[in-house]
């Protein structure tokens, strides 16, 4: 069995959550029924076959590497991970794909001792898509080629705030950004947000609410490994293979 430098295994997430993304686009096209899963969240048919794309050429790809999945997860399916997992959220941003809107993404992400250490993130709706190595570099891909991106340190007129349009009424946001000079504040969902950091057009993500691991791996690879940040609010690392995958509060960031 062949094992995958990072550069490959990079490569192929990039390749899967492109293909994903296309899978995702037409089901968009020929229309879709919305169902709510016993958390009571959206689920769609292309959640599902986005997953079942992704889970199929992963565990072909990579058999040595066992493989986290949001719904796999949520049927019951609890797979164990070693030091060296992938993280996958064949769509993430139901909501906003569900009602017609366009901040949804696919996300692939891998962890290896704890630490996001590499991921892909396609935005099928703008036909763009995110890879990150942390320690090498971050990219971003679309109809004009490929572009190496940056996050930026935050200019002196404030930050450009990104926040969850969920908890877009939330005051305990309200009350938390008080603390600091901000320029515009704007209200969208899914991991889109990183995206925007790491490309050095945004500054600050906040998210004060519950998200999973499989929400975050691949969008926080990208960041950090544009430059930027994923903290807890302890200014600590936010880490990974936590009880039942779920993450605490953090702050996503530009260089500080």
């Amino acid at each position: 069995m062949s094992h995958y430098t990072d550069t490959e295994l990079l490569a192929l997430a990039a390749e899967l959550a492109e293909n994903a993304a296309n899978i995702i686009r037409a089901i968009r096209s020929s229309g879709f029924e919305t169902k709510i899963k016993a958390d009571s969240s959206p689920v769609t048919e292309a959640d599902q076959k986005s997953e079942k794309y992704i889970l199929d050429k992963l565990r072909t790809a990579t058999p040595y590497i066992p493989v986290i999945a949001e719904e796999e997860v949520s049927t019951g399916i609890h797979n164990t991970a070693g030091d060296t997992y992938w993280l996958v959220d064949p769509l993430d941003g139901t909501r906003e794909f569900a009602a017609g809107r366009d901040d949804f993404t696919v996300n692939i992400g891998l962890v290896r001792h704890g630490r996001a250490v590499l991921g892909a993130m396609a935005l099928p709706a703008y036909h763009q898509l995110y890879t990150g190595h942390v320690g090498v570099g971050a990219w971003r891909r679309d109809a004009r080629g490929i572009k190496a991106i940056h996050a930026r340190r935050p200019p002196d007129h404030g930050l450009t705030v990104l926040a969850s349009r969920h908890y877009a009424h939330d005051q305990r946001l309200t009350h938390y950004l008080e603390r600091y000079p901000l320029a515009t504040i704007s209200h969208i969902g899914s991991a889109v947000k990183f995206a925007r950091i790491a490309e050095g057009v945004a500054d600050f993500y906040p998210r004060l609410g519950p998200t999973m691991e499989w929400d975050t791996a691949a969008p926080q690879a990208i960041v950090e490994a544009a430059g930027g940040c994923v903290t807890l609010f302890d200014e600590s690392t936010l880490l990974y293979g936590k009880t039942k995958w779920k993450n605490p509060p953090f702050i996503c960031r530009g260089i500080i």
